[in-house]
Protein backbone atom coordinates (compact mmCIF):
# COMPACT_ATOMS: atom_id res chain seq x y z
CA UNK A 1 0.00 0.00 0.00
CA UNK A 2 2.79 2.36 0.87
CA UNK A 3 4.41 1.62 -2.53
CA UNK A 4 1.20 2.52 -4.36
CA UNK A 5 0.88 5.71 -2.36
CA UNK A 6 4.48 6.61 -3.08
CA UNK A 7 4.01 5.99 -6.80
CA UNK A 8 0.85 8.12 -6.84
CA UNK A 9 2.63 10.85 -4.95
CA UNK A 10 5.51 10.61 -7.42
CA UNK A 11 3.08 10.96 -10.31
CA UNK A 12 1.55 14.04 -8.74
CA UNK A 13 4.99 15.49 -8.03
CA UNK A 14 5.77 15.58 -11.77
CA UNK A 15 3.23 18.36 -12.20
CA UNK A 16 1.40 16.73 -15.17
CA UNK A 17 -2.41 17.10 -15.02
CA UNK A 18 -4.37 13.89 -14.51
CA UNK A 19 -6.11 12.48 -17.61
CA UNK A 20 -9.74 13.63 -18.00
CA UNK A 21 -12.45 11.37 -16.76
CA UNK A 22 -14.61 9.47 -19.30
CA UNK A 23 -17.71 11.23 -18.04
CA UNK A 24 -16.03 14.60 -18.57
CA UNK A 25 -15.19 13.69 -22.19
CA UNK A 26 -18.74 12.51 -22.83
CA UNK A 27 -20.10 15.72 -21.34
CA UNK A 28 -17.86 17.86 -23.54
CA UNK A 29 -18.85 15.92 -26.64
CA UNK A 30 -22.53 16.19 -25.75
CA UNK A 31 -22.25 19.95 -25.24
CA UNK A 32 -20.43 20.30 -28.59
CA UNK A 33 -23.10 18.25 -30.36
CA UNK A 34 -25.90 20.19 -28.66
CA UNK A 35 -24.33 23.50 -29.66
CA UNK A 36 -24.13 22.53 -33.33
CA UNK A 37 -27.61 21.00 -33.20
CA UNK A 38 -29.00 24.31 -31.92
CA UNK A 39 -27.14 26.15 -34.69
CA UNK A 40 -28.54 23.81 -37.35
CA UNK A 41 -32.06 24.17 -35.95
CA UNK A 42 -31.70 27.97 -35.94
CA UNK A 43 -30.51 27.94 -39.56
CA UNK A 44 -33.40 25.64 -40.55
CA UNK A 45 -35.87 27.91 -38.75
CA UNK A 46 -34.45 30.93 -40.54
CA UNK A 47 -34.74 29.12 -43.88
CA UNK A 48 -38.34 28.18 -43.10
CA UNK A 49 -39.23 31.79 -42.27
CA UNK A 50 -37.45 32.94 -45.44
CA UNK A 51 -39.42 30.39 -47.46
CA UNK A 52 -42.70 31.73 -46.04
CA UNK A 53 -41.74 35.33 -46.79
CA UNK A 54 -40.63 34.35 -50.30
CA UNK A 55 -43.96 32.63 -50.92
CA UNK A 56 -45.86 35.69 -49.70
CA UNK A 57 -43.75 38.07 -51.79
CA UNK A 58 -43.35 35.78 -54.81
CA UNK A 59 -45.48 38.08 -56.95
CA UNK A 60 -42.79 40.76 -56.40
CA UNK A 61 -39.69 38.57 -56.21
CA UNK A 62 -40.38 36.66 -59.45
CA UNK A 63 -40.48 39.75 -61.73
CA UNK A 64 -37.29 41.07 -60.11
CA UNK A 65 -35.43 37.79 -60.68
CA UNK A 66 -36.64 37.48 -64.26
CA UNK A 67 -35.78 41.13 -64.92
CA UNK A 68 -32.23 40.55 -63.67
CA UNK A 69 -31.89 37.60 -66.06
CA UNK A 70 -33.26 39.66 -68.96
CA UNK A 71 -31.02 42.59 -68.02
CA UNK A 72 -27.90 40.40 -68.26
CA UNK A 73 -28.88 39.64 -71.86
CA UNK A 74 -29.81 43.21 -72.81
CA UNK A 75 -26.91 44.93 -71.10
CA UNK A 76 -24.23 44.36 -73.84
CA UNK A 77 -26.27 46.00 -76.65
CA UNK A 78 -27.27 48.81 -74.28
CA UNK A 79 -23.63 49.41 -73.35
CA UNK A 80 -22.72 49.40 -77.05
CA UNK A 81 -25.31 52.07 -77.80
CA UNK A 82 -24.28 54.27 -74.86
CA UNK A 83 -20.64 54.09 -75.92
CA UNK A 84 -21.66 55.43 -79.33
CA UNK A 85 -23.30 58.55 -77.93
CA UNK A 86 -26.89 57.59 -77.09
CA UNK A 87 -28.26 58.63 -73.68
CA UNK A 88 -28.84 55.71 -71.27
CA UNK A 89 -32.63 56.11 -71.39
CA UNK A 90 -32.72 56.03 -75.20
CA UNK A 91 -30.34 53.08 -75.38
CA UNK A 92 -32.35 51.13 -72.80
CA UNK A 93 -35.61 51.93 -74.61
CA UNK A 94 -34.28 50.74 -77.97
CA UNK A 95 -32.94 47.51 -76.44
CA UNK A 96 -36.12 46.68 -74.52
CA UNK A 97 -38.36 47.45 -77.49
CA UNK A 98 -36.15 45.32 -79.71
CA UNK A 99 -36.39 42.44 -77.26
CA UNK A 100 -40.17 42.83 -77.10
CA UNK A 101 -40.41 42.90 -80.92
CA UNK A 102 -38.29 39.75 -81.16
CA UNK A 103 -40.45 37.96 -78.62
CA UNK A 104 -43.66 39.04 -80.35
CA UNK A 105 -42.24 37.91 -83.70
CA UNK A 106 -41.47 34.45 -82.35
CA UNK A 107 -44.98 34.16 -80.91
CA UNK A 108 -46.53 35.35 -84.18
CA UNK A 109 -44.44 32.81 -86.06
CA UNK A 110 -45.35 29.75 -84.02
CA UNK A 111 -49.04 30.44 -83.26
CA UNK A 112 -50.25 30.03 -86.89
CA UNK A 113 -48.24 26.83 -87.11
CA UNK A 114 -50.00 25.45 -84.05
CA UNK A 115 -53.43 26.53 -85.33
CA UNK A 116 -52.86 24.99 -88.78
CA UNK A 117 -51.27 21.71 -87.75
CA UNK A 118 -53.04 20.97 -84.46
CA UNK A 119 -56.18 19.43 -86.09
CA UNK A 120 -54.08 17.19 -88.32
CA UNK A 121 -51.97 16.15 -85.35
CA UNK A 122 -55.13 15.39 -83.36
CA UNK A 123 -56.45 13.20 -86.19
CA UNK A 124 -53.16 11.33 -86.37
CA UNK A 125 -53.23 10.93 -82.61
CA UNK A 126 -56.65 9.32 -82.92
CA UNK A 127 -55.32 6.97 -85.58
CA UNK A 128 -52.42 6.18 -83.29
CA UNK A 129 -54.79 5.33 -80.47
CA UNK A 130 -56.68 2.96 -82.75
CA UNK A 131 -53.43 1.30 -83.78
CA UNK A 132 -52.49 0.87 -80.12
CA UNK A 133 -55.90 -0.62 -79.47
CA UNK A 134 -55.47 -3.10 -82.34
CA UNK A 135 -52.02 -4.00 -81.06
CA UNK A 136 -53.39 -4.63 -77.57
CA UNK A 137 -56.07 -6.90 -78.99
CA UNK A 138 -53.53 -8.90 -81.00
CA UNK A 139 -50.80 -11.24 -79.82
CA UNK A 140 -49.14 -11.58 -77.41
CA UNK A 141 -51.48 -9.63 -75.07
CA UNK A 142 -54.85 -10.50 -76.70
CA UNK A 143 -56.87 -8.14 -74.51
CA UNK A 144 -60.60 -8.49 -75.17
CA UNK A 145 -63.03 -5.78 -76.22
CA UNK A 146 -64.84 -5.94 -72.90
CA UNK A 147 -61.68 -5.17 -70.93
CA UNK A 148 -60.72 -2.31 -73.25
CA UNK A 149 -64.25 -0.88 -73.17
CA UNK A 150 -64.37 -1.10 -69.40
CA UNK A 151 -61.05 0.73 -69.20
CA UNK A 152 -62.31 3.46 -71.56
CA UNK A 153 -65.55 3.75 -69.58
CA UNK A 154 -63.59 4.10 -66.37
CA UNK A 155 -61.53 6.93 -67.87
CA UNK A 156 -64.66 8.69 -69.16
CA UNK A 157 -66.45 8.39 -65.82
CA UNK A 158 -63.39 9.69 -64.08
CA UNK A 159 -63.33 12.72 -66.37
CA UNK A 160 -67.05 13.33 -65.87
CA UNK A 161 -66.75 13.11 -62.11
CA UNK A 162 -63.87 15.60 -62.27
CA UNK A 163 -65.74 18.07 -64.49
CA UNK A 164 -66.08 20.59 -61.68
CA UNK A 165 -62.35 20.52 -61.00
CA UNK A 166 -61.62 20.75 -64.72
CA UNK A 167 -63.82 23.87 -65.00
CA UNK A 168 -62.08 25.36 -61.98
CA UNK A 169 -58.77 24.58 -63.62
CA UNK A 170 -59.85 26.38 -66.77
CA UNK A 171 -60.75 29.50 -64.82
CA UNK A 172 -57.51 29.30 -62.87
CA UNK A 173 -55.67 28.89 -66.17
CA UNK A 174 -57.25 32.09 -67.47
CA UNK A 175 -56.27 33.83 -64.25
CA UNK A 176 -52.74 32.46 -64.56
CA UNK A 177 -52.52 33.72 -68.15
CA UNK A 178 -53.61 37.19 -67.02
CA UNK A 179 -51.08 37.10 -64.21
CA UNK A 180 -48.39 36.00 -66.68
CA UNK A 181 -49.11 39.00 -68.92
CA UNK A 182 -48.91 41.39 -65.95
CA UNK A 183 -45.68 39.73 -64.81
CA UNK A 184 -44.19 40.05 -68.29
CA UNK A 185 -45.01 43.76 -68.47
CA UNK A 186 -43.49 44.29 -65.03
CA UNK A 187 -40.37 42.38 -66.09
CA UNK A 188 -39.95 44.64 -69.12
CA UNK A 189 -40.32 47.80 -67.03
CA UNK A 190 -37.87 46.57 -64.39
CA UNK A 191 -35.41 45.47 -67.08
CA UNK A 192 -35.54 48.97 -68.57
CA UNK A 193 -34.63 50.59 -65.25
CA UNK A 194 -31.98 47.96 -64.46
CA UNK A 195 -30.07 48.50 -67.70
CA UNK A 196 -30.65 52.27 -67.64
CA UNK A 197 -29.56 52.94 -64.04
CA UNK A 198 -27.46 49.84 -63.40
CA UNK A 199 -24.05 51.61 -63.43
CA UNK A 200 -25.30 53.94 -60.68
CA UNK A 201 -26.27 51.11 -58.38
CA UNK A 202 -22.82 49.94 -57.23
CA UNK A 203 -21.51 53.40 -56.21
CA UNK A 204 -24.76 53.99 -54.30
CA UNK A 205 -24.41 50.62 -52.56
CA UNK A 206 -20.77 51.31 -51.76
CA UNK A 207 -21.70 54.63 -50.13
CA UNK A 208 -24.62 53.04 -48.27
CA UNK A 209 -22.58 50.30 -46.59
CA UNK A 210 -19.38 52.30 -46.16
CA UNK A 211 -15.91 51.67 -47.51
CA UNK A 212 -15.20 48.51 -45.53
CA UNK A 213 -18.43 46.56 -46.20
CA UNK A 214 -19.24 48.27 -49.49
CA UNK A 215 -15.99 47.02 -50.98
CA UNK A 216 -17.03 43.40 -50.39
CA UNK A 217 -20.57 43.95 -51.68
CA UNK A 218 -19.27 45.64 -54.80
CA UNK A 219 -16.80 42.85 -55.55
CA UNK A 220 -19.37 40.10 -54.98
CA UNK A 221 -21.99 41.82 -57.13
CA UNK A 222 -19.47 42.34 -59.93
CA UNK A 223 -18.62 38.65 -59.89
CA UNK A 224 -22.28 37.65 -59.71
CA UNK A 225 -23.14 39.90 -62.67
CA UNK A 226 -20.25 38.51 -64.73
CA UNK A 227 -21.22 34.92 -63.89
CA UNK A 228 -24.91 35.43 -64.65
CA UNK A 229 -24.21 37.28 -67.87
CA UNK A 230 -21.76 34.66 -69.08
CA UNK A 231 -24.08 31.79 -68.21
CA UNK A 232 -27.20 33.30 -69.78
CA UNK A 233 -25.51 34.42 -72.99
CA UNK A 234 -23.54 31.23 -73.59
CA UNK A 235 -26.53 29.08 -72.68
CA UNK A 236 -28.64 31.07 -75.13
CA UNK A 237 -26.06 30.45 -77.87
CA UNK A 238 -25.88 26.73 -77.07
CA UNK A 239 -29.69 26.48 -76.99
CA UNK A 240 -29.92 28.35 -80.30
CA UNK A 241 -27.51 25.93 -81.96
CA UNK A 242 -29.47 22.97 -80.59
CA UNK A 243 -32.76 24.45 -81.81
CA UNK A 244 -31.36 25.16 -85.28
CA UNK A 245 -29.97 21.66 -85.81
CA UNK A 246 -32.93 19.81 -84.32
CA UNK A 247 -35.43 22.13 -86.02
CA UNK A 248 -33.70 21.62 -89.38
CA UNK A 249 -33.95 17.86 -88.94
CA UNK A 250 -37.64 18.11 -88.07
CA UNK A 251 -38.30 20.30 -91.12
CA UNK A 252 -36.48 17.93 -93.45
CA UNK A 253 -38.44 14.98 -92.08
CA UNK A 254 -41.74 16.96 -92.35
CA UNK A 255 -42.56 16.45 -88.67
CA UNK A 256 -45.69 18.37 -87.60
CA UNK A 257 -45.18 21.47 -85.43
CA UNK A 258 -41.47 21.57 -86.30
CA UNK A 259 -41.20 25.31 -85.55
CA UNK A 260 -42.96 24.92 -82.21
CA UNK A 261 -40.69 22.02 -81.26
CA UNK A 262 -37.62 24.06 -82.22
CA UNK A 263 -38.74 26.92 -79.96
CA UNK A 264 -39.42 24.46 -77.12
CA UNK A 265 -35.93 23.03 -77.64
CA UNK A 266 -34.45 26.53 -77.38
CA UNK A 267 -36.36 27.30 -74.18
CA UNK A 268 -35.60 23.88 -72.69
CA UNK A 269 -31.89 24.52 -73.15
CA UNK A 270 -31.99 27.00 -70.27
CA UNK A 271 -32.89 24.13 -67.91
CA UNK A 272 -29.75 21.95 -67.95
CA UNK A 273 -30.18 18.19 -68.30
CA UNK A 274 -33.91 18.11 -67.62
CA UNK A 275 -34.99 20.64 -70.27
CA UNK A 276 -33.13 18.94 -73.12
CA UNK A 277 -34.55 15.54 -72.15
CA UNK A 278 -38.15 16.80 -71.99
CA UNK A 279 -37.89 18.72 -75.28
CA UNK A 280 -36.30 15.75 -77.03
CA UNK A 281 -38.90 13.32 -75.70
CA UNK A 282 -41.69 15.62 -76.90
CA UNK A 283 -40.15 15.86 -80.38
CA UNK A 284 -39.85 12.08 -80.63
CA UNK A 285 -43.45 11.65 -79.45
CA UNK A 286 -44.81 14.09 -82.03
CA UNK A 287 -42.74 12.42 -84.76
CA UNK A 288 -44.06 9.02 -83.68
CA UNK A 289 -47.69 10.16 -83.78
CA UNK A 290 -47.35 12.24 -86.95
CA UNK A 291 -44.95 10.24 -89.12
CA UNK A 292 -44.53 6.78 -87.68
CA UNK A 293 -41.87 4.68 -85.99
CA UNK A 294 -39.13 5.13 -88.60
CA UNK A 295 -39.24 8.94 -88.49
CA UNK A 296 -39.36 8.86 -84.69
CA UNK A 297 -36.19 6.74 -84.58
CA UNK A 298 -34.44 9.13 -86.99
CA UNK A 299 -35.48 12.11 -84.83
CA UNK A 300 -34.18 10.28 -81.77
CA UNK A 301 -30.83 9.76 -83.50
CA UNK A 302 -30.62 13.44 -84.47
CA UNK A 303 -31.39 14.55 -80.90
CA UNK A 304 -28.78 12.19 -79.42
CA UNK A 305 -26.16 13.42 -81.92
CA UNK A 306 -26.92 17.08 -81.17
CA UNK A 307 -26.84 16.46 -77.41
CA UNK A 308 -23.45 14.75 -77.74
CA UNK A 309 -22.18 17.73 -79.74
CA UNK A 310 -23.48 20.08 -77.07
CA UNK A 311 -22.12 18.16 -74.10
CA UNK A 312 -18.67 17.35 -75.51
CA UNK A 313 -17.90 20.40 -77.70
CA UNK A 314 -20.19 23.41 -77.25
CA UNK A 315 -20.52 23.70 -73.49
CA UNK A 316 -16.82 23.06 -72.64
CA UNK A 317 -15.67 25.50 -75.36
CA UNK A 318 -18.26 28.26 -74.94
CA UNK A 319 -18.90 28.17 -71.21
CA UNK A 320 -15.29 27.34 -70.27
CA UNK A 321 -16.65 25.91 -67.04
CA UNK A 322 -17.32 29.46 -65.83
CA UNK A 323 -19.84 28.36 -63.23
CA UNK A 324 -17.61 25.57 -61.87
CA UNK A 325 -20.63 23.61 -60.70
CA UNK A 326 -20.62 19.84 -60.59
CA UNK A 327 -23.30 18.05 -62.60
CA UNK A 328 -24.78 16.61 -59.39
CA UNK A 329 -25.17 20.12 -57.94
CA UNK A 330 -26.87 21.29 -61.14
CA UNK A 331 -29.24 18.32 -61.18
CA UNK A 332 -30.16 18.72 -57.51
CA UNK A 333 -30.69 22.46 -57.97
CA UNK A 334 -32.99 21.91 -60.95
CA UNK A 335 -34.92 19.22 -59.07
CA UNK A 336 -35.33 21.37 -55.95
CA UNK A 337 -36.31 24.46 -57.93
CA UNK A 338 -38.83 22.53 -60.00
CA UNK A 339 -40.41 20.89 -56.96
CA UNK A 340 -40.72 24.20 -55.10
CA UNK A 341 -41.70 26.65 -57.84
CA UNK A 342 -42.48 24.58 -60.93
CA UNK A 343 -41.06 25.36 -64.35
CA UNK A 344 -40.00 28.87 -63.27
CA UNK A 345 -38.09 27.42 -60.34
CA UNK A 346 -36.34 24.94 -62.62
CA UNK A 347 -35.39 27.79 -64.95
CA UNK A 348 -33.99 29.95 -62.12
CA UNK A 349 -32.36 27.09 -60.19
CA UNK A 350 -29.01 27.07 -61.98
CA UNK A 351 -28.50 30.88 -61.92
CA UNK A 352 -29.34 30.90 -58.21
CA UNK A 353 -26.93 28.02 -57.59
CA UNK A 354 -24.25 29.87 -59.57
CA UNK A 355 -24.79 33.00 -57.47
CA UNK A 356 -24.52 30.96 -54.28
CA UNK A 357 -21.29 29.39 -55.54
CA UNK A 358 -19.83 32.85 -56.27
CA UNK A 359 -20.67 34.04 -52.74
CA UNK A 360 -19.19 30.93 -51.10
CA UNK A 361 -16.01 31.20 -53.16
CA UNK A 362 -15.56 34.84 -52.21
CA UNK A 363 -16.10 34.06 -48.51
CA UNK A 364 -13.53 31.26 -48.81
CA UNK A 365 -11.05 33.64 -50.42
CA UNK A 366 -11.48 36.17 -47.60
CA UNK A 367 -11.02 33.43 -44.99
CA UNK A 368 -7.79 32.38 -46.71
CA UNK A 369 -6.59 35.99 -46.71
CA UNK A 370 -7.28 36.26 -42.98
CA UNK A 371 -5.69 32.90 -42.20
CA UNK A 372 -2.60 33.53 -44.37
CA UNK A 373 -1.01 36.92 -43.68
CA UNK A 374 0.58 38.71 -46.57
CA UNK A 375 4.42 38.92 -46.83
CA UNK A 376 4.30 42.63 -46.05
CA UNK A 377 2.35 41.97 -42.88
CA UNK A 378 4.82 39.23 -41.89
CA UNK A 379 7.77 41.57 -42.50
CA UNK A 380 6.11 44.28 -40.41
CA UNK A 381 5.47 41.78 -37.59
CA UNK A 382 9.12 40.63 -37.71
CA UNK A 383 10.34 44.21 -37.61
CA UNK A 384 8.09 44.93 -34.62
CA UNK A 385 9.45 41.88 -32.80
CA UNK A 386 13.03 42.94 -33.48
CA UNK A 387 12.30 46.43 -32.19
CA UNK A 388 10.72 45.02 -29.05
CA UNK A 389 13.67 42.68 -28.45
CA UNK A 390 16.13 45.55 -28.92
CA UNK A 391 14.17 47.67 -26.46
CA UNK A 392 14.27 44.87 -23.88
CA UNK A 393 18.01 44.41 -24.39
CA UNK A 394 18.66 48.13 -24.06
CA UNK A 395 16.57 48.21 -20.91
CA UNK A 396 18.48 45.27 -19.44
CA UNK A 397 21.83 46.88 -20.26
CA UNK A 398 20.75 50.10 -18.62
CA UNK A 399 19.70 48.25 -15.47
CA UNK A 400 23.01 46.38 -15.33
CA UNK A 401 24.99 49.57 -15.71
Amino acid sequence: MSGLADSAAGANDTGAPPPPDRGTLIGRGTLWLAKWAVCIVAIAAGGWVLQILLAKLWVVVLPVLLAIVVATVLWPPTRFLTKHGLPPAAAASITVLGFLALFAGVVALIVPSVVDQAPELADRSTDGIHKVRDWLQGPPLKIGDEQLNSGVDAIVSRLQSSSERIATGVFSGVSAATSAIITMLLVLVLSFFFIKDGPKFLPWLHALFGNRSGRHFEEVLNRVWATLGGFIRTQALVSLIDAVFIGAGLFILHVPLAMVLAVITFIGGFIPMVGAFVAGALAVLVALVGNGVTTALIVLGIIIAVQQLEGNVLQPVLQSRSMKLHAVVVLLAVTAGGSLYGIVGAFLAVPVAAVGAVVFRYVGEQMDVIATPSPDAADEATADERTADKAVQDGGTAITE
